[in-house]
Formats: structure tokens, C-alpha cells, sequence
């Protein structure tokens, strides 16, 4: 029998620290209200976990698209829940919170979806390494980690606040520094996920173009 066939995809070893991933975030929801520093510890580990996921399926020649799709459901379902507890604490800004939601889930749902149906059969699509920008995005692994841990460290400190202001650094509370430090890179983090809602929407009216021409090659 092909050893390929008696292989479970679901108890690849990413796929294993995806589920332990999704274990921590349930965790971190629950006691999120009243617990901050198991809360917090919860999710900061969920999240660090990420990076493991992906070395893993690396090492173990386990890439699937299960745990591609896993992975990306545990950030944006992570940092969902976050922004819900947050609308709680700062309910004047509940509007804003709800934007950054419905831009996260959008954008990456819609980007994602879209890469598994086109398999870059197309010269018609827009490939996003193209641009420098979004180049140095995908391909060095510093400025990419940058940006998502900047655009975590923004939402987790302002949930920290509603608790602790942290220690005084240099007659600033420690937490308020870090929000300053990270507004940017989330508000950039922002920019980059519409622009991949932008491009994914592009790319998914071209799938729609190309089946429309088979199908009326077909009737003719």
C-alpha cells in the first residue's frame, strides 16, 4: 500500500501545534474578563507557537493545506477575540474595533480563499512579490515578524491597560510606550491587509473572467 494513502493529515505535527494553538486561545478567552496575566500569557503563547507550526511542517515535509488554513483561522479567530474583549473595556471606541475585525477577517479570508483556487494557472494575476514593498513583506522573515508582533503588541498592551499601567520608564507608564511604538505598525498592518483584500478581489474576478470563457466555448 502507498505509505502516502495511510498517512493522517491530521496528526501531522503542525497540525498537532495548531490544535494545542486553538486549546490556548479558548483558554485565553475564558479568563480574558478577570484574569489578565493567564489570559495574556495564553494567547502570547498561542501566538509564539505560529512560528513553530510552520518550522515544523518545514522539518517534517508536512505542508498541507489543512494546516495552512488552520493556522490562519487561529490568528484571525485570536485576535478577533481580543478586539471583542476590547470593545468591552473601551466601549467609546468599539466602532474602530469592530472596523479592525471585519478588515482582518475580510481581507486575509478572501486572500487566502482566492490563492487556493487560482494556483497561479494565470499570467493574468497580480502577484503581490512583484511590488518592493510587499517583496521585503513576504521575504525577510525580520520585517515580517516586525509587523505582525507590532500589530499584536498594540492590541494586547491596550488590553493590559484596562488592568495595569505597567512600570514608569523614564516618567512614561511602561504600557503607554508601547502603544505609541506599535500604533503605527498596526495602523500599517491595516494598509497591508486591505491591500491584499484589494489584489485577492482582482485576482478572484479574473478566476470569474476565465470560467466565463470556457463555459462560453462550451455553448458554442
Amino acid at each position: 500500500m502507498n505509505l502516502i494513502t495511510t498517512q493522517n493529515i491530521f496528526l501531522f505535527v503542525p497540525n498537532i501545534i495548531g490544535y494545542a494553538r486553538v486549546i490556548l486561545a479558548l483558554i485565553s478567552f475564558y479568563f480574558m474578563p478577570r484574569n489578565y496575566v493567564l489570559a495574556c500569557f495564553c494567547y502570547v503563547f498561542s501566538a509564539l507557537l505560529d512560528a513553530f507550526d510552520g518550522h515544523a511542517a518545514r522539518v517534517f515535509k508536512q505542508s498541507t493545506k489543512f494546516g495552512a488554513m488552520l493556522d490562519q483561522l487561529t490568528d484571525r479567530c485570536g485576535t478577533m477575540g481580543l478586539l471583542i474583549t476590547l470593545s468591552n473595556f473601551y466601549p467609546d471606541y468599539t466602532f474602530w474595533f469592530i472596523i479592525s475585525i471585519t478588515i482582518d477577517i475580510a481581507c486575509h479570508w478572501i486572500f487566502l480563499h482566492t490563492s487556493v483556487l487560482q494556483g497561479r494557472t494565470s499570467h493574468k494575476f497580480i502577484d503581490l512579490s512583484s511590488n518592493k514593498i510587499m517583496s521585503i513583506y513576504y521575504s525577510n522573515k525580520v520585517v515580517l515578524f516586525s509587523m505582525c508582533a507590532g500589530n499584536e503588541a498594540f492590541y494586547a498592551t491596550l488590553y493590559l491597560m484596562h488592568f495595569t499601567q505597567g512600570p514608569i520608564v523614564a516618567g512614561i507608564k511602561f504600557f503607554k510606550i508601547i502603544v505609541y511604538i506599535s500604533a503605527p505598525i498596526a495602523f500599517v498592518k491595516t494598509i497591508l491587509s486591505l491591500i491584499h483584500g484589494y489584489v485577492a478581489c482582482k485576482n478572484l474576478a479574473t478566476i470569474d473572467l476565465k470560467e466565463r470563457e470556457l463555459t462560453m466555448k462550451k455553448i458554442e
